[in-house]
């Protein structure tokens, strides 16, 4: 494996992202983290961004144990709490094709939030089969198969505290 992001690479952008959370929300934001790969980069978000940030957590599936996204996306996991109302960032670790985020975004939109924006910490522009709208990103990346930061491959490697390149 080759490092792709270092570690403090990771840290001052999530403040970055943070500062641009705060502003934006200034009276409290709800995240919505996507399991399991987002619970790092959604643990640092919060914290950076402090004041009246509540969370909870969903879960879907469109990879399985494979490397690449089905294009099938499967809820696995609801939210435990209403979102009607709420200013609302879903935290994503990454967004490839853009369906599995498209979907959460539909789905939670339906769940009438006062606000929803998106957060991820990578984005894989080259990979869009759908156009789908993220309004903070940490990272675009080229298309490599990466771990680290909360990613794994097959339940391994989320502990890295870098992005890293599985060659």
């Amino acid at each position: 494996m080759e490092t792709l992001i270092t570690t403090e690479s990771i840290q001052a952008r999530v403040r970055e992202l943070a500062d641009d959370i705060r502003r934006d929300h200034p009276n409290g934001v709800h995240l919505v983290g996507v399991l399991k790969g987002a619970f790092v980069f959604m643990s640092d978000l919060a914290r950076a961004v402090g004041g009246d940030v509540s969370i909870d957590f969903i879960a879907l599936s469109s990879y399985g144990s494979s490397a690449t996204s089905s294009g099938q996306v499967q809820l696995l996991k609801d939210l435990d709490t209403s979102i009607e109302g709420r200013d609302v960032v879903i935290v994503e670790d990454i967004v490839d094709t853009g369906l599995t985020l498209t979907y959460l975004q539909d789905i939670l939109r339906a769940r009438a939030p006062r606000r929803l924006r998106t957060a991820c910490l990578l984005s894989k522009p080259s990979r869009r089969r759908v156009p789908v709208v993220v309004d903070y990103v940490g990272f675009d990346i080229d298309d490599h198969f990466v771990v680290g930061y909360g990613l794994d491959h097959a339940g391994r490697y989320r502990a890295l505290p870098h992005i890293a390149v599985v060659k």
